[in-house]
């Protein structure tokens, strides 16, 4: 007996109830919010770095599914070698046969980490997060993790431990021994290493929550006090990996810095299958895994899979013939430059920082008195407000995705596909240089949509 099944008929004949499917079986929280902020667009395909409506109409993706999407949607290369995949028919995960696969991936890997010996594959970034935690306590037998404050690692139990931020913590504990330390704050590393139970310490080179670089200098004297106190560095490369800060991996910005384990996700994928690596020494490997009675101490069921595996030897093939990372340095500073050309021209401007296609948009109080009495009403509501007045028009009028960087923050992040190109550039600019103006000048249309919000946030309290 054959069973038929026909997605496209299936999605013809059920895709328009997409919002109702959410509200009645998942999160009924994702499409209340997206009606709320006029984001409840319906998008029929994808292609690189643009969406298109049912009418054709192509939107901007300056979001990157929040990073994943390195490469856009639907490269040819990775779709190819996820179609080749599944048409060889391998043998995939017997659990007792080494396929070629993932060993191949590993090793193409660890070619961008020379001082890096293995590697270790799950399906997440928080699942590559939890294995550096294990790792890093195992191998030192020390049972606390230092994090940076705002940090974000991930949210499962254990990633959620070293994560900076209470709105996400709220509720769940018990954790795991943690102990937050300012990001830069080398003293206050120094006294929690001085305690002797510290394991590691989990960092990102550029918080993802406000893009906020490590300071000059500060990871590799973040090394140096960690292995005189017999601890492990570990770079939470999840976003930041792969291209997106103009070097392979961000850490790699500063010279003389060798983290002890590396977490990678995200962009690996390809956009197709998840994917999380987490790289580290032989000397850590080893320790956990000693010998054959612990084989499977640490493993994942879909870890190493043949398509996830695939599709990450594609994308650093991509990476690698087509140059992308020497892209993403040139586009980096070509958006980078343009946007901090206007901190001058809008005072509800405050900041554009950031490296490569990862940057940080940050708004401030004004200093004349029509804005910054508007601001102060924004603010008294609820802070991160004008962040997201800027963002709602952006989609609206110019078909341009973008997100604020964090809950009451003040600031947008653009993580676009690493291929954006001087066009993409070119119309992000355009559209937020429009929408400036209509902030500055008193657009009706900006501030009234303030003022739904403000109802919105006064709701919720």
């Amino acid at each position: 007996m054959t069973t038929e099944f026909d997605l496209g008929a299936l999605l013809a004949e059920r895709g328009a109830e997409r919002y109702d499917l959410h509200a009645r079986h998942l999160n009924p929280q994702l499409p209340r919010m997206l009606h709320t902020i006029g984001f409840d667009k319906v998008y029929e395909r994808a292609e690189g770095a643009h969406f298109f409506d049912a009418d054709g109409n192509d939107h901007l993706d300056m979001l990157a599914g929040f990073g994943v999407m390195g490469l856009g949607r639907h490269h040819p290369v990775v779709r190819k070698a996820l179609h080749d995949v599944l048409d060889l028919g391998l043998a995939d995960l017997t659990r007792f046969d080494c396929q070629p696969l993932p060993g191949l991936l590993a090793e193409r890997l660890l070619a961008h980490s020379p001082h890096l010996d293995r590697v270790f594959f799950g399906n997440s970034g928080t699942e590559a997060v939890e294995t550096a935690l294990k790792f890093a306590r195992y191998a030192t037998g020390k049972p606390r993790v230092l994090y940076c404050e705002h940090a974000f690692h991930g949210l499962t139990t254990g990633s959620l431990s070293v994560n900076g931020e209470d709105g996400f913590r709220d509720g769940f504990a018990p954790l795991l021994p943690d102990t937050a330390v300012p990001l830069g704050d080398l003293d206050a590393l120094a006294r929690e290493l001085g305690k002797g139970d510290v394991a590691a310490l989990i960092v990102e080179p550029i918080q993802g929550k406000g893009v906020h670089e490590a300071p000059p200098g500060y990871l590799r004297a973040a090394q140096e006090l960690l292995r005189r106190h017999k601890a492990l560095l570990i770079a939470d490369e999840v976003q930041t990996g792969l291209g997106r800060t103009g070097d392979f991996y961000a850490y790699q910005h500063e010279d003389g810095v060798e983290p002890d384990l590396v977490c990678v996700a995200k962009a690996l994928s390809g956009g197709y299958v998840p994917v999380g690596a987490t790289l580290g020494t032989d000397e850590i490997f080893k320790k956990v895994y000693s010998s054959m009675d612990r084989v499977l101490v640490h493993s994942a069921s879909f870890g190493s899979n043949a398509q996830a595996m695939a599709c990450g030897l594609a994308v650093l093939s991509v990476m690698e013939n087509e140059q992308i990372v020497a892209g993403v340095r040139r586009t980096g500073e070509l958006l980078k430059s343009r946007l901090t050309a206007l901190i001058d021209t809008y005072e509800l401007l405050a900041d554009v920082r950031g490296r490569g296609l990862m940057i940080g948009i940050e708004f401030g109080r004004p200093s004349s008195l029509r804005l910054r009495s508007r601001w102060t009403m924004l603010q008294a509501a609820r802070k991160g407000l004008f962040a997201q007045m800027v963002v709602v028009p952006l989609l609206q009028r110019h078909r341009i995705l973008t997100q604020v960087s964090g809950d009451h923050l003040e600031v947008i992040k653009l993580i676009p596909p690493l291929i954006i190109d001087e066009a993409d550039v070119d119309r992000f600019v355009t559209a937020f240089t429009a929408v400036m103006d209509d902030a500055h000048n008193g657009g009706t249309l900006m501030w009234d949509f303030g003022k739904t919000l403000i109802k919105q946030a006064v709701a919720n309290r």
